[in-house]
């Protein structure tokens, strides 16, 4: 990104800076914060080496010039000389006034239904552990999609944890390393019967919740028991277009979940189902009605409509037009983003065998492993 001219404005307390046909701000505190010489920033792992008390107060930019691709600025009163590359300024530029409304996305994830998905993104086993193209490929679906599918792996138990490694970490809890997804006489969780399961997001009772989960199939010799995945952003997003302040009730209220399940284990988790950031992006959902506790963090006078709210939500998350429905045959897993994503299970036959196992893991994991491979230049 070209520098093509710098300007010093208000007194030194910012620059001007033209960055390609755009013209940004910058104020002279944050650039030296954000500095990115060997004196303020380790060179090795780029980690700050000052903090925001060993820079003056009073620091403005006393001189400004522009180079081709570089901004150089000489600062007061330390009389230190930085110079910053323009490609980073334009990604970092904060100087805009574009309007973003509650429920926005970045321009990185695809919300979608059956309509709008018509293939699974899927990848194989020999492929994602061989070629990191295609690891980057599965990975990137993840971000994208929310969810993904993985082909060929091998029906040991335990190899859902591999496939969590090959990106970042198991997340174990209460349940294990991994657990059994099996029918189960007197189970601790219904998904270990043979009934059909609401879709929804897991463990929302834990702070922090998980943020992936994986479920592998290890035999699947039933009758149904197909495995349905609905996209919980698009789901907001009709929910919003369609009513406004129940958009604004699910999302500025807190709902409370608990689990009680399991002896010596109580969980509780306070969070909106529908968790916006500070700037309006959607963050996260959480929708679980097994788990979902009394609510009552939300004014007598907004019961009915957060109800009325609660209820849309959940018809608009059963619509089959949101849904795609898929049945995984030993030796395929799926994958979802469990901040965005609901899953569900159709009902299945008595006879036969149904076995799979989850487990759970991070996104910090998989979006550092996607962004190195990014960094390499393998996905085009």
């Amino acid at each position: 990104m070209q520098v093509s001219e710098a300007r010093v404005i208000d007194g030194g307390a910012a620059v001007e800076v033209s960055l390609g046909a755009e013209r940004h701000r910058f104020h002279a505190l944050w650039l030296r914060d954000n500095a990115r010489d060997d004196k303020t920033r380790s060179p090795g792992n780029g980690q700050r080496l000052i903090t925001i008390l060993d820079i003056p107060a009073e620091t403005t930019v006393a001189e400004a010039a522009a180079a081709g691709g570089t901004l150089s600025l000489r600062f007061e009163p330390e009389g230190r000389s930085i110079d910053f590359d323009g490609s980073w300024l334009a990604r970092h530029a904060y100087d805009r006034h574009e309007t973003r409304p509650p429920g926005w996305t970045g321009k990185g994830i695809e919300r979608w239904d059956s309509r709008l998905l018509n293939i699974v993104p899927s990848e194989s086993w020999t492929d994602v552990t061989n070629d990191r193209r295609a690891l980057g490929r599965w990975l990137a679906a993840v971000r994208r999609h929310g969810f993904a599918v993985m082909t060929g792996t091998p029906t040991e138990p335990g190899t859902l944890c591999k496939v969590a490694e090959l990106f970042g970490y198991v997340r174990e809890t209460n349940y294990g390393r991994f657990f059994e997804v099996r029918a189960e006489v007197n189970p601790n969780n219904l998904a270990y019967t043979n009934l059909g399961l609401q879709a929804h997001t897991d463990n929302p009772y834990r702070d922090p919740v998980p943020t992936l989960q994986i479920l592998a199939c290890l035999e699947n010799s039933v009758e149904g028991g197909d495995s349905i995945v609905v996209d919980g952003f698009k789901v907001v997003e009709r929910l919003k277009a369609e009513n406004p302040r129940g958009f604004d009730l699910l999302s500025g209220h807190a709902a409370r979940f608990a689990y009680e399940g399991s002896a010596g284990v109580r969980l509780r988790a306070k969070r909106p189902m529908i968790e916006l950031g500070p700037d309006g992006e959607l963050i996260a959902i959480r929708f679980n009605n097994r788990s979902l506790a009394a609510t009552t963090d939300v004014p007598y006078e907004d019961m009915a409509d957060y109800y009325a709210a609660y209820r849309r939500f959940a018809e608009l998350i059963e619509d089959p037009a949101m849904e795609v429905t898929f049945k995984l045959k030993p030796g395929e897993l799926f994958i979802v983003d469990n901040t965005r994503m609901l899953h569900a299970r159709k009902g299945f036959s008595g006879t036969g065998k149904r076995w799979l196992q989850g487990c759970y893991a991070d996104k910090d994991g998989l979006y550092s492993t996607l962004s190195a491979i990014e960094e390499e230049g393998l996905l085009q």
